[in-house]
């Protein structure tokens, strides 16, 4: 198997008090959203929760040919389950996404994962040196590796994994806004105004 995605959504949402991934747009879970974008561009489909609740909760979302793992809940940060992600995925490479970006740009995603042969992860980089490591590709086991060694050290952060990866190649956020003008791709839904503006963004979208 080449391409996996793996999608995190361990997250809790205080502002929205349920799961982000279940907070529904349009009548449509916001996870559903990120799994739709994947369809056709990767071979396996992968929902890391961080409880066993969460997991039933998804399974009843997702459907029979996406598999939920639970995040060994060591601390809650988007690298432990990064790092379950990594640990499950049968692909070569791995897209690692987050469950709230219900706008991602399909041929960005294919684009990372052409550019990713022969490097350890392709990360897109805001001109202010800020990265996108939760939208972004990697290859599997040194990532797995990577992110097992930040754990470790007591590093929790994406970041701390990056740091520890030869081999990445940055992407610039104006070379994809060639596929995505107003890098619709990296909106997230934190809070109920967020909620708002992609409902607004999904009109438009649709005219």
């Amino acid at each position: 198997m080449d391409r996996s995605a793996v999608i995190l959504a361990g997250g809790f949402s205080s502002r929205f008090g349920q799961d982000k991934g279940l907070i529904e747009l349009a009548g449509k879970p916001l996870v559903r959203y990120a799994l739709e974008t994947v369809d056709k561009i990767v071979e396996e489909k992968i929902v890391v929760v961080s409880s066993r609740e969460q997991a039933d909760n998804y399974m009843k979302t997702v459907g029979s040919s996406v598999r939920v793992f639970v995040d060994d809940g060591r601390v809650q940060t988007p690298l432990v389950g990064a790092l379950t992600g990594f640990r499950e995925a049968k692909g070569k490479y791995t897209l690692l996404l987050p469950c709230d970006t219900p706008f991602m740009s399909k041929e960005i995603l294919s684009l990372l994962f052409e550019i990713c042969i022969g490097k350890n992860a392709v990360i897109p980089r805001w001109p202010n040196g800020y990265i996108e490591p939760l939208q972004a590709v990697y290859c599997t086991k040194p990532a797995l590796d990577a992110a097992e060694k930040a754990l470790a050290d007591a590093s929790f952060n994406m970041r701390s994994l990056v740091d520890r990866l030869r081999g990445v190649r940055y992407v610039s956020t104006m070379v994809l806004q060639q596929l995505d003008p107003e890098l619709r791709t990296f909106f997230n839904v934190n809070t109920p105004l967020d909620l708002k503006k992609a409902e607004f963004m999904l009109k438009h979208k649709k005219r």
